[in-house]
């Protein structure tokens, strides 16, 4: 087994138990080529999920004592959407220490932004098991340092379009469609109805004079409609 010295050294964090780090830079790839009940990060990766979650989560409503539960939610969705812990992932070079199959060596697979964001989470998960909370907290702030002081929980006032993508995007890269439905009257007068969808699903639809108008329209509604379904 590696011992990952130049990788420990980048992440500013010694593991105990070396083998919980290994187990997080396995790639899932390697279970499936080798057909064995192989373990990879899929675990540790549910884990630091749920760890980045909470102490980004905590780290904002200290830094904005004045903002509301949905603010919150849209400033932490920017920090740790798969885009964003990609970024993470390439700062601290991940991508070379994966374990990946040849299968997937061959397609890319250091390099893609899913298998990135992946890692980082597994290698959050798997500090938290090996060193508790208070070092993970304190490598989720060293590696966030840059992003908090940047973060602007109301920068899409206004823009329900980049809000509705960046609501959507906390849950996986895919982005939302909008797609036009109708357009009716003369050309000085005109009607236009969009709707919007993610994942193959239809959020909501929207009207408006112009077609960016029955967009923003319809990503209105679906952030209304989204806020609603998730109960109060």
């Amino acid at each position: 087994m590696a011992s990952r010295g130049s990788f420990q050294t980048r992440l500013g964090y010694t593991f105990k138990d070396p083998a919980l780090l290994e187990l997080a830079l396995t790639h899932p790839s390697v279970s499936h080529e080798k057909s064995e009940s192989l373990q990879n990060n899929q675990r540790l990766e549910f884990l630091g999920d749920a760890v980045l979650q909470l102490v980004i989560s905590a780290e904002l409503f200290r830094q904005f004592p004045t903002r509301d539960e949905g603010t919150l939610s849209k400033a932490r969705a920017r920090l740790v959407n798969k885009e964003a812990l990609a970024e993470q992932a390439i700062a601290v070079e991940i991508g070379p220490e994966l374990v990946v199959s040849r299968g997937e060596e061959k397609s890319g697979g250091r390099e893609r932004p899913s298998a990135l964001a992946d890692a980082f989470e597994a290698v959050v998960g798997a500090i938290y098991l090996d060193g508790g909370f208070t070092k993970v907290k304190k490598f989720i702030h060293t590696q966030f340092a840059e992003a908090f002081k940047s973060a602007d929980a109301g920068r899409h006032v206004g823009n329900p379009k980049g809000e509705l993508q960046e609501i959507l995007q906390s849950k996986n890269a895919v982005a939302p469609e909008y797609r036009l439905l109708d357009s009716q009257g003369p050309d000085h007068d005109r009607f236009f109805e969009c709707s919007v969808r993610h994942c193959g699903n239809e959020l909501a639809r929207g009207t408006g004079k112009s077609k960016k108008a029955a967009e923003t329209d319809a990503a209105t509604n679906a952030i209304a409609a989204l806020q609603g379904g998730q109960g109060r």
